[in-house]
C-alpha cells in the first residue's frame, strides 16, 4: 500500500467509528448506523494486512497535535483486534436482532471500538491516553447493557477500578512526559528512555505498572474481569477479553524501559505476579458454574503467562529482541482464540441442525489452540520458551521458568475441559441467526490460520526443534486431560462466587460493622459513666472545698454567730 493510501487508511480507521457514533445522535440515522457499524473495523484490518510499518499521519488540529502510525508491534495488535471486532460485530447483529436496546449498544460499541483502535494507532502519549480513556469508559455501556442488578453491580465495580486505573496511569504518564524533550507532546517512543533515566524511576514504574495492570488483570487488580464478562452480551465479552484486555499489555510495552536497563526487583515481581495469576486464576476457574466466567478467569491466567514474559524482559534486557516478538505473538494467539471461545458460547446455545460431533469439534479447536497443541498456540508457546531459554548469566532459578510455564499449560487444559463441560447444558435447541455463524467463523478461522500470514518481521515461525520440544508441548495437555477425567469422576467443585475476593467483602464488612457498633456502644456507655462520675466529683469537691457554697447553704447560722459576737462585744 502506498504512503498516500496508508495515510487515508490511518485516518479512516478512527474517523469511521467516530463518525458513525456522531451520526447516531440523529434518530433518523440510527438504523443505517446499525447496518454499517459491523464494518467499522474494516479500514483497520486492511491497514494491518497491507501496510508496512513506517508511514504516519500528523493531525495538528486535534488535541495538542495527534500522530497516528504503525510499528511492527502495533501492527500485530491491530491485526487481531480488527479481526476480532469485525467478527464480533457481525455476530452482534444476530445476537441482538430482537433486543430493543440494540441501538444504545451500537453507540457504545462504536465508541469503544474507536478507543481501542486509537490507542493502537497512536504515536503520541496524549492520543494514546485519550483513546485509552475513551475505550475504558465507553465499555461501561457494554457491561451494563442488560440493566439487570448483577450487570449494574459489575458496572459499578468496573467503574471504580477504571477510575483508579486512569488516575494511576495519568500520574505515571505525566511524570514520564515531563522528562522528555517535548513534555507537552511526547511521543510514545520517547517514554521508555525517559523512565529509564528518571530520578524517581521506581515511582513512575509503579504507577504505570499498576495503572495498566488493572486492565491486564494483575492479581488483586483483576476483580472486575470475572464480574463483567458473564453479564455482558456475548460479543461484548469477546472483545473485552480478546482485545481490550491487551490494551494494558500494549501500555506496558510502550512505556516501561524494556530492553534499556535491568530492573531485577521489578522483573522478579512481574514474574511472581504472572505465575500467581496463571495458577491462581486456573484454580478459581475450575470452581465456576458459568462458561463465560470460566473464560474470564482463563484470560487472567493467560495474561499471567504474558506477564512472565514482560518480567523476564525487565530482569534481562538483552532478551528483549526475542521476548518482544514472542509477547506480541502470544497476545495475537490469545486474542483470537479467546474471542472464538466466547463467541462459541452463543453458538452452543443455538446449534440448530448441526450434528453434535461437528459442533463439539469446532468448539474444541480454539480450546486446543489455547492449550498449545494447535497452530498459533504451538508457535506462541515455543517462541516464548525459546526466548527465555536464550538467557545467559541468569539467576539460579531461571532454568525452572519453562517448567512452570509448561505446568501452567496443564492448568489451561483443565480450564478448557471445565468450559466444554459446562457448555453441554447450554443448548436451547434453536438455530442461531446466520450472522452469528459468520462472525464466529471469521474469528475461528483467524485464530487457526491467520498466524501464518503475519506480515511482521521478527515473528518467524519457530519449528519444533526435536523430541524434547514435542514432549514439552504434549505432556501438560495429557496431564491436564487425565486430571480432568479423574476430577469429573471423583471430585465435585465447590462454587466460588465470581469476583472471588469481592465475595469476602460483605461478611468482612458486616463483621467490621458489628465490631464498630459494639465499640461505639461501649464508648457511649463509658462516656455516660464518665459524665456521671464527673458530676458526682464536682458535687463532692463543692462540699469540701467551696466556701462560697458553704456560705450560701449555712447563711442563717453564720449570721447568728456574727450577731452573737457583736452583742458580746457590746456588753463587754
Amino acid at each position: 500500500m502506498s504512503d498516500a493510501l496508508a495515510a487515508i487508511a490511518l485516518m479512516l480507521s478512527l474517523a469511521l467509528p467516530l463518525g458513525l457514533a456522531l451520526l447516531w445522535a440523529l434518530p433518523t440515522a440510527r438504523a443505517a448506523v446499525g447496518r454499517v457499524a459491523t464494518w467499522a473495523p474494516l479500514p483497520a484490518l486492511l491497514l494491518a494486512l497491507f501496510t508496512e510499518p513506517g508511514p504516519s499521519v500528523s493531525l495538528d488540529w486535534i488535541l495538542l497535535g495527534t500522530r497516528l502510525g504503525l510499528t511492527e508491534t502495533t501492527r500485530v495488535f491491530l491485526l487481531f483486534t480488527a479481526v476480532l471486532w469485525l467478527g464480533a460485530g457481525m455476530y452482534a447483529r444476530g445476537y441482538l436482532h430482537d433486543d430493543p436496546r440494540r441501538p444504545r449498544f451500537e453507540l457504545f460499541w462504536l465508541l469503544t471500538l474507536a478507543g481501542n483502535l486509537g490507542l493502537i494507532l497512536a504515536l503520541d502519549a496524549a492520543t494514546f491516553y485519550a483513546s485509552f480513556a475513551l475505550m475504558t469508559f465507553a465499555a461501561y455501556g457494554l457491561v451494563v447493557h442488560t440493566g439487570r442488578p448483577d450487570a449494574l453491580r459489575a458496572g459499578r465495580i468496573y467503574l471504580v477500578m477504571a477510575v483508579l486505573g486512569e488516575a494511576l496511569l495519568l500520574a505515571g504518564l505525566l511524570l514520564a512526559a515531563g522528562l522528555t524533550d517535548a513534555p507537552l507532546l511526547p511521543l510514545l517512543a520517547e517514554l521508555p528512555a525517559a523512565v529509564a533515566g528518571a530520578t524517581h524511576r521506581d515511582m513512575i514504574v509503579a504507577l504505570l505498572w499498576l495503572g495498566f495492570g488493572i486492565k491486564a488483570g494483575l492479581p488483586l487488580l483483576h476483580l472486575w474481569l470475572p464480574l463483567a464478562h458473564p453479564v455482558a452480551p456475548v460479543p461484548a465479552s469477546a472483545v473485552l477479553s480478546g482485545a481490550m484486555i491487551k490494551a494494558g499489555l500494549l501500555g506496558w510495552l510502550h512505556t516501561l524501559p524494556l530492553g534499556l536497563l535491568s530492573l531485577p526487583a521489578w522483573g522478579t515481581l512481574a514474574i511472581v505476579a504472572g505465575l500467581i495469576a496463571a495458577f491462581g486464576a486456573a484454580f478459581l476457574a475450575l470452581h465456576q458454574q458459568h462458561p463465560k466466567t470460566v473464560l474470564a478467569y482463563s484470560s487472567i491466567s493467560q495474561m499471567g503467562l504474558i506477564t512472565v514474559g514482560v518480567g523476564a524482559a525487565l530482569y534481562l534486557p538483552e532478551l528483549w529482541p526475542l521476548l518482544g516478538p514472542a509477547i506480541a505473538l502470544y497476545a495475537f494467539h490469545h486474542g483470537l482464540a479467546k474471542g472464538a471461545l466466547f463467541l462459541g458460547v452463543g453458538i452452543a446455545r443455538h446449534p440448530g441442525g448441526l450434528a453434535r460431533p461437528w459442533l463439539w469439534l469446532l468448539l474444541a479447536l480454539p480450546a486446543l489452540s489455547l492449550t498449545g497443541l494447535m497452530t498459533s498456540g504451538v508457535l506462541a508457546k515455543l517462541e516464548l520458551k525459546y526466548a527465555i531459554d536464550a538467557a545467559r548469566d541468569a539467576p539460579a532459578w531461571w532454568p525452572q521458568l519453562p517448567f512452570w510455564l509448561a505446568l501452567a499449560a496443564a492448568g489451561t487444559t483443565l480450564i478448557m475441559a471445565r468450559y466444554l463441560w459446562l457448555l453441554r447444558s447450554e443448548s436451547k435447541g434453536d438455530t442461531a441467526p446466520d450472522t452469528m455463524w459468520w462472525g464466529w467463523g471469521i474469528v475461528l478461522a483467524g485464530s487457526l490460520m491467520l498466524v501464518f500470514l503475519l506480515p511482521v518481521q521478527g515473528l518467524d515461525e519457530p519449528a519444533v526443534r526435536g523430541v524434547k520440544d514435542l514432549i514439552g508441548l504434549t505432556w501438560p495437555v495429557l496431564a491436564g486431560t487425565l486430571l480432568a477425567l479423574a476430577g469429573a469422576r471423583w471430585l465435585r467443585p465447590w462454587p466460588i462466587p465470581p469476583g472471588d475476593l469481592l465475595a469476602l467483602l460483605p461478611p468482612v464488612g458486616q463483621a467490621i460493622a458489628r465490631l464498630w457498633r459494639r465499640t461505639v456502644s461501649a464508648s457511649k456507655h463509658a462516656a455516660r459513666r464518665v459524665q456521671v462520675l464527673r458530676r458526682q466529683s464536682r458535687q463532692r469537691s463543692g462540699r469540701l472545698f467551696r466556701p462560697d457554697r458553704l456560705w450560701q447553704r449555712e447563711a442563717g447560722i453564720v449570721f447568728a454567730a456574727v450577731l452573737a459576737a457583736a452583742l458580746g462585744t457590746a456588753l463587754l
